[in-house]
């Protein structure tokens, strides 16, 4: 599956189908298991789990065993997972169990695919995860629901699981083998969270990235900053790709200036002091230079989430094609962890430069042409846009203590079977925190921008895209002269940014 199509499935409602032949080798690889398994010894199938392998379990309680790791592990804490978050981890799991690595009975693919098309979301608390043996706390929680315990979220309410899949004429998961330590088992959450942050973090890139062609309009800048011939001599994808964004949202914009026509002519450059500043500040001219950075993590940081939704993170990997079941890690979320922690630290870094770009129009020594914090009104008695800075800030600062990465915390656990640990459902967490504080800084920067737009009155010299975003700003909060709370303005321009994405920039 690829990145493009788990989006249609999880924000666009699209029918998550099963593909036949996969199928087929599901079955395949169950049917192996099972003549298999007879005789031998294998992990979690006719031992304990973690440190306890080294008891064998005896054959008349092999099933009791399955269901004990589901009910044991359900011990997460905290506030559940969204519903987005939670289909997204189950869609990752049926991509885990498609690769015919699990021994499962194909049954265990369809009662998840029936909870995805439902709208069935099994309650997942936020906290349990060390990312080791995956996630096997969060999985535990899916896999109680899919046997007929525990509770769902199915239509707005939380409802009894066995009672919704009574309701919907489903059998609970039966188990045949290993059912419920593959279940358990794998990184399925820690991934499905980053899918639904690398949704919202590849659109607020662009979103931000429209916002540095405005604010460089508003600030009359040269506009070499973004052209081919100066950003071309660095060999980095990412900035290329920026400054191609940089020029496509400037487009027809009239309130450029170039340093051919201002600073090269020898009729025009007589001045001893330029009162336009001949380099902008760091904030908006440098912006290939920040933003091809972060463009580049979460290129990278999308390859190995598609990677590993398409891979078997299950232990043991049971390969039928081979005749033989393989022992070793793959369930360790290192992968997912340190991307995670990757694109949590580039999402600070763009709230830091909206953050800085909002200052340069609040500060009219810095900027010399807006009034202070774009005040309408009469200065002193009125304070514009003055208190959303401290919001901004606060925002940003929060970020920064954010960005420690999470990926180095790992703590031994579990009798010390489990001696590295990856975090990843933290880190994970911590990056979708991040994610959602950067859009309400930006969101309060689209705000400053319409305003400023309406002080300098340019609206009509602006770039189509830059004009565009103005008329859909001020369709949600209009020009304001007076002192007026901001905060439902704040929250309706965020919820506008992450309903409304942007296509007419790619990632590629």
């Amino acid at each position: 599956m690829k990145l493009s199509e788990l989006y249609d499935i999880i924000f666009d409602g699209r029918y998550l189908s099963l593909p036949a032949d996969d199928m087929d080798r599901v079955e395949r690889c169950y049917q192996f298991l099972r003549s298999f398994a007879n005789d031998k010894v294998i992990y979690g199938i006719n031992t304990g789990f973690g440190p306890m392998a080294q008891w064998r379990v005896d054959d008349s309680h092999l099933k009791e065993l399955q269901y004990n790791i589901i009910r044991s592990h359900a011990t997460g804490a905290g506030e559940p997972l969204s519903d987005i978050q939670v289909k997204a981890a189950m869609i990752v799991r049926i991509g885990t169990f498609l690769q015919a690595r699990s021994g499962i009975h194909p049954s265990v693919i369809n009662l998840l695919q029936e909870f995805v098309n439902r709208g069935i979301y099994p309650y997942i608390p936020q906290h349990g995860s060390v990312g080791a043996s995956g996630d096997l706390v969060q999985l535990a929680h899916i896999a109680l629901c899919l046997i007929g315990e525990g509770k769902v979220h199915y239509q707005g309410v939380w409802r009894n699981s066995r009672e919704v899949l009574n309701e919907n004429n489903l059998q609970p998961m039966q188990i045949f083998i290993r059912e419920g330590l593959s279940v358990t088992n794998g990184t399925s959450v820690m991934t499905g969270i980053s899918i639904v942050n690398q949704y919202f973090a590849e659109n607020l890139l662009k979103y931000a990235t429209i916002a540095g062609a405005w604010i460089n309009e508003i600030a009359d800048s040269f506009d070499d900053y973004m052209s081919v011939e100066e950003n071309i001599c660095r060999r980095q994808p990412g900035q290329q790709v920026i400054a191609q964004w940089l020029r496509q949202a400037s487009e027809g914009s009239r309130h450029l200036q170039k340093r051919e026509h201002e600073l090269y002519d020898p009729s025009r450059n007589k001045d001893s002091y330029f009162y336009h500043k001949v380099q902008a500040y760091y904030s908006l001219r440098c912006l290939p230079q920040i933003y091809g950075p972060i463009y580049d993590t979460l290129m990278n940081a999308a390859n190995v989430i598609q990677n590993e939704v398409n891979s078997a993170c299950d232990n043991p990997i049971v390969d039928y094609t081979s005749q033989n079941i393989y022992h070793g890690g793959n369930f360790h979320g290192d992968y997912i962890s340190l991307e995670a922690d990757k694109v949590k630290i580039a999402m600070v870094r763009l709230a830091m430069t909206a953050e800085r770009q909002l200052n340069y129009l609040f500060h009219d020594r810095i900027n010399g042409i807006l009034p202070p914090f774009l005040n309408l009104g009469v200065l002193g008695l009125n304070y514009g846009m003055q208190a959303c800075q401290f919001t901004a800030t606060s925002t940003t600062a929060e970020c920064q203590t954010l960005a420690m990465p999470n990926y180095v915390h790992s703590i031994p656990n579990n009798n010390d079977n489990q001696d590295i640990v990856s975090m990843g459902t933290n880190s994970a967490l911590l990056c979708q925190k991040v994610i959602d504080n950067a859009y309400q800084v930006v969101a309060i920067l689209f705000i400053a921008l319409a305003q400023a737009t309406d002080v300098l009155n340019i609206a009509n010299m602006l770039a189509p895209i830059s004009h565009r975003y103005y008329n859909q700003i001020r369709n949600i909060c209009p020009k304001f002269i007076d002192d007026t709370p901001f905060y439902d303005d704040i929250a309706n321009v965020e919820h506008y940014l992450r309903t409304n994405i942007i296509d007419h920039l790619t990632f590629s």
